[in-house]
């Protein structure tokens, strides 16, 4: 976790001196937003069962870069189709067991003693964005209202518990390949907020040993940093 602190400060470190450095540059009447991407999340779960609760922080990274396509002359309404990776991590006290060829779902009888439980996943996003923005060739520092729709295709789930005395960790199959939902980001200058709406579940038809579906959707909601 410092590791990724360090590489978070870092990052935003960077993107104050790239800001100068643009700042100080000519005018360009064709020039592009927001290329380069970096986000951080925290990921609710929807439709959970009703024993199911959410524990730990359920965070959420992604980077990537986005297209640029401007619609007008001013350069303030455009189309971003980009290429992208995200991790994320949910725990929640669902446990996940394989058992043979299949897997199981329950909660723990020593959940007491559970440290850490969680579903997560590795995907190559594509995003889709429609752009608004207030930004001119000579400024640098505007609004902006991003909207749109993210697929992704998952590369790798992984489910793990973590208990006192031992811990379980294996690939996940049950997982949805393809994931998707709808996007809007909206904010000034470097700092945006985020927020991802899943339209399918993390889950492909499964259920809890006591009969219960498991629909988990996520909510994703977070800051997005933008350069170049």
């Amino acid at each position: 976790m410092r590791i990724k602190l360090f590489v978070f400060f870092a990052f935003v470190f960077y993107l104050g001196n790239a800001q100068i450095e643009q700042d100080s540059l000519p005018p360009d009447s064709r020039y592009l937003e927001d290329q380069f991407y970096l986000g951080f999340t925290y990921n609710f779960l929807l439709d959970k069962p009703a024993e199911v609760s959410q524990r730990n922080l359920s965070y959420g990274f992604q980077s990537g870069f986005i297209k640029d396509m401007p619609l007008n002359s001013d350069r303030t309404v455009a189309l971003g189709l980009g290429l992208g990776y995200g991790v994320y991590s949910y725990y929640t006290n669902l446990q996940a067991l394989e058992v043979g060829s299949n897997i199981s779902y329950s909660i723990p009888s020593d959940v007491d003693n559970l440290k850490r439980n969680k579903i997560e996943t590795h995907m190559v996003e594509l995003p889709l964005e429609f752009r608004w923005r207030t930004s001119t060739a000579t400024s640098y520092k505007f609004y902006r209202i991003y909207a749109g729709a993210k697929l992704g295709y998952v590369l790798g789930a992984r489910s793990k518990a973590v208990f006192e005395d031992y811990k379980d960790s294996f690939t996940n199959k049950d997982v949805n390949n393809f994931q998707y939902g709808l996007t809007f980001n909206f904010g000034y200058n470097t700092f945006n907020l985020q927020v991802y709406y899943a339209l399918n579940g993390i889950f492909n038809d499964v259920q809890t040993d006591t009969g219960e579906d498991i629909n988990f959707k996520p909510l994703r909601v977070g800051f997005i940093f933008y350069i170049l």
